[in-house]
């Protein structure tokens, strides 16, 4: 039998590719991690769109796990503790900085008792976050099948761990994952602008409202993944992969970029390397895909590989992105405060934003989230849905860009006249270039029936297929969803305990 060129071979240099990358490689393994672009970084880049216009072309920078940055002595520039910002109509802004009680100073102006309530409510955010960190970086076992004696050691370590959290705590996380935002916030709060702007968290990146079942847990997500509510290094994102991809090649591992795979092969029931587009065959003893769940078993594999029960639950996995972005280069006048900038004004506005798109349709309110990175302005737009009812991205495009700018006049009226260029991305671009199905930012929904041990699907949550030595890494598995990096981490660790 052929030895293989590569002990582990990576399909997609994002960021989940590329912890996966530096971890294998650093523990002493022969690393080929490839890339369809000309660029690393996946959907977690800063690209140029022109002379002196450079953004972050999706996230806004992004926090990798504290251990991942240790584990890989990774140089990453320091995050900034930046403000939260609610705009609000007649000019109101509320603002939340991340000092507790400086924001219950702001939230004091709306409702003396949820100032009161505000240090308490970041302390369990806080508990809750650390826990569900801990669930993050557990390897989920393949429920219902039969689970592996370490599986269990890790299932029953998350046991105690919610055990210590105590009876209160305990109770509210288990309830929260489950609840509405709008349940979980009412709860808390009175102020109906402190409640929008907390609920706008829960929706960010996926196609719910604040009153779906499961946004309780989406919130909690977000603020996992933000260390807050803020996010913490606009304009850093393509820092981030940069660093990644030096700690892969610091360990031995080699990236190419501009070399997309066609397909997976498969001898028997085991997977042996790839074929690339141009018809190079590489070969592997396993192979892990960074991209989304969907693109590999659909595209990547040949379906005949597959058990057809595999094939009908993957291609049911929902992914259904309705984000667009929108850059604008400025000339400074803009008026957007430093830090992260929403347009939430009200529960009911949320739900409505999410209604359109629940018909095909796009909000003519939309949520909206603002960036600042030096002159340029980065709206995150909610919700464009990727399947539009009476209109198509490609030939027909509505006028997203005025209808954002429209919705925001009354907020930020020097905003429109300080641009100079702009860049609009819509569902379809999210999937053409940076390889997101559907436009879905975190490679499936992050919804009840989607995560945890159901994730991409129930009975494969662990990171192997029913491939032979083919393994997901990707944000479509368990831990995965935002910037952390642990899905990256916990496939690594699979496949070394593996051999």
């Amino acid at each position: 039998m052929k030895t293989p060129e590569y002990d582990f071979l990576i399909i997609g240099a994002g960021h989940n590719g590329l912890v996966a990358a530096a971890y294998l490689a650093q523990a002493g393994r022969r690393v080929l991690v490839l890339e369809r672009r000309q660029m690393v970084g996946g959907s977690l880049v800063s690209e140029e769109f022109g002379h002196g216009f450079r953004a972050d072309a999706l996230w806004p920078g992004g926090m990798l796990r504290p251990d991942i940055v240790q584990d890989l002595r990774l140089a990453l520039p320091p995050t900034a503790k930046l403000p939260f910002i609610s705009l609000l109509p007649d000019g109101q802004r509320l603002q939340l900085d991340a000092d507790p009680l400086q924001a219950a100073a702001a939230i004091r102006r709306f409702s003396e008792k949820d100032a009161a309530r505000w240090p308490a409510f970041v302390q369990f955010m806080q508990r809750a976050a650390r826990f569900l960190d801990e669930i993050d970086a557990t390897i989920m076992p393949r429920l219902p099948k039969g689970m592996s004696v370490r599986e269990g050691l890790g299932l029953a370590g998350l046991g105690l761990d919610l055990r210590r959290m105590g009876r209160r705590d305990m109770l509210r996380f288990i309830r929260m994952l489950p609840m509405t935002a709008v349940e979980l916030l009412e709860e808390w709060f009175e102020s109906g602008p402190l409640k929008a702007a907390l609920a706008s968290l829960a929706i960010h990146g996926v196609t719910l409202g604040p009153m779906s079942a499961g946004t309780g847990f989406t919130l909690l997500h977000n603020w996992r993944n933000r260390g807050g509510l803020a996010h913490a290094r606009a304009g850093g994102a393509g820092a981030i992969t940069a660093a990644l991809a030096e700690a892969a090649a610091r360990f031995g591992g080699e990236i190419r970029v501009g070399r997309g795979v066609a397909r997976i092969q498969v001898e028997g029931c085991a997977c042996t390397g790839v074929v690339l587009e141009g018809g190079e065959e590489i070969s592997a003893g396993a192979v892990l895909s960074a991209v989304d769940p969907k693109r590999t078993f659909l595209s990547l594999v040949h379906p005949l590989n597959l058990p057809p029960e595999f094939v009908w639950k993957t291609q049911s996995i929902k992914m259904r992105g309705s984000v667009s972005k929108l850059h604008l280069l400025t000339d400074g006048s803009h008026g957007v405060p430093e830090g992260t900038v929403v347009l939430a004004p009200s529960l009911e506005y949320l739900e409505r934003a999410y209604d359109a798109a629940k018909y095909g349709e796009i909000s003519k309110r939309p949520y909206l989230e603002l960036t600042t990175h030096g002159n340029v302005v980065s709206i995150h737009v909610q919700f464009t849905p990727y399947a539009l009812k009476a209109s198509n991205w490609d030939s027909r495009p509505p006028d997203l860009e005025g209808l954002v700018l429209d919705a925001l006049k009354a907020y930020l009226p020097q905003l429109r006249s300080s641009i100079v260029d702009r860049r609009l991305l819509t569902p379809r671009d999210l999937e053409m270039t940076y390889g997101l199905t559907e436009g879905d930012l975190n490679h499936g929904q992050l919804m009840l029936d989607q995560f945890l041990f159901m994730r991409p699907i129930p009975g494969w949550s662990n990171h192997r297929t029913p491939i032979e030595n083919l393994y997901l890494c990707g944000s479509g598995v368990h831990g995965g969803g935002g910037v952390s990096g642990a899905a990256g981490r916990n496939a690594a660790r699979v496949v070394l305990r593996a051999g």
